[in-house]
């Protein structure tokens, strides 16, 4: 009689609960070590230090180098030093999601290539695709995974290497883009805070005013794609200007409404890190103490890191920092893209304030997470 092939040894799950809210425990970003300024770019195209920091407030930016170097190796830095920080062995971890736009390759997906790098075996991971809302949107799947048992220790990456789709003879856009990635650790509250609500708006008319034009199916790469340099990012400035502030305002205040959240009661606002003028803009209409206050230093350090920005911007949060965009108001934290509540840890001691709010747009979509998070 033939033998029957062993079955691999399957993770025991968490007995599914009602009421269990996921919480950050743990959060980490990489960014590379070239650091490119205003004025190197001023030697490629036409601009100058105080033209880019007058409309965006950033003066460098972080870029990957080196040959064969892609998404994956700034998220695997990342998700090394989350696991170390939060004493995480590989071998624990349920769920690995990577929100990128810049993935190494079209398969196999990045999460994949990161689990590798890591030595996470023998578990779900999965890319998600959402532009610059993407981290906020995996963050929202994790959530679910814990708040129906399926999960109890997830990883959500943020990655992009968005050097790599940027044209650098083009001004509108090259000034703003950057290279980075974030990782945060998501588990079951043990104490009630944590994800609470969640926003998701999308809108695919504003395509035009924001994509990449070649490489997909519908116009794949070919010699006339390459020559007219379609590969690139292609945005509108104003239109996605109109776009973000609008949205990023509309959304926020109708998760503050629903969840009884008054705007003086939101310490930050940490939003999707791509212009100071839509930053400043979206306080005011949200009517947020401490807004049109540029005296920021890290506005000044960094750039638009697509889906890193966030987690990075986390990061800064955990470890008493001022993230980049960051509104100073008092007793709440708000960050920027879509809403939920928030649990974060940093190293075995609660950190941070009640609430916070995640908002985040793009040409076609917004979202935003609120959370709460206790000393």
């Amino acid at each position: 009689m033939a033998k029957t092939a062993p079955k691999s040894p399957q993770k025991s799950l968490p007995k599914r609960t009602k009421s269990v809210r996921a919480t950050i425990t743990g959060v980490h970003g990489y960014l590379p070590d070239y650091v490119l300024t205003n004025a190197e770019l001023a030697t490629m195209v036409d601009t100058t230090d105080a033209w880019i920091t007058e409309r965006t407030g950033i003066r460098t930016r972080h870029i990957l180098k080196g040959k064969g170097l892609g998404s994956s190796h700034m998220g695997a830095e990342a998700v090394r030093g989350l696991l170390e920080k939060t004493r995480t062995s590989p071998k624990d971890v349920d769920l690995l999601i990577c929100a990128t736009t810049t993935p190494d390759f079209v398969f196999p997906s990045t999460a994949n290539l990161i689990c590798d790098m890591v030595g996470i075996r023998n578990v779900g991971s999965f890319d998600i695709q959402a532009a610059c809302s993407g981290f906020l949107y995996a963050v929202t799947i994790a959530s679910q995974f814990i708040q129906s048992g399926a999960a109890k220790k997830i990883i959500v990456v943020g990655a992009d290497k968005m050097s790599s789709i940027i044209d650098y003879t083009d001004r509108a856009t090259c000034v703003l883009f950057g290279d980075g990635a974030g990782a945060i650790m998501i588990e079951p509250s043990k104490n009630g805070h944590g994800i609470r609500d969640t926003l998701i708006r999308a809108d695919g008319a504003g395509m035009p005013h924001l994509h990449q034009k070649a490489g997909g199916s519908r116009m794949p790469p070919t010699h006339e794609t390459v020559e007219k340099r379609l590969h690139y990012v292609h945005q509108e400035g104003a239109q996605v200007y109109k776009f973000a502030v609008a949205r990023m305002a509309e959304i926020s205040m109708e998760l503050m409404l629903r969840n009884k959240l008054n705007p003086s009661k939101v310490d930050w606002l940490v939003p999707h890190q791509a212009n100071m003028r839509i930053i400043e803009a979206t306080a005011e209409r949200m009517g947020l103490p401490g807004s049109g206050d540029r005296d920021d230093p890290q506005v000044r350090q960094h750039h638009c890191r697509h889906d890193p920005a966030l987690p990075v911007g986390l990061r800064e949060a955990a470890e008493g920092r001022r993230p980049h965009g960051v509104r100073g108001l008092r007793r709440r934290l708000h960050l920027g893209g879509r809403l939920r509540d928030l649990g974060l840890r940093r190293g075995g001691v609660a950190a941070v304030a009640r609430y916070r709010l995640l908002t985040k747009p793009c040409g076609t979509d917004a979202c935003c997470i609120a959370g709460s998070l206790k000393h």
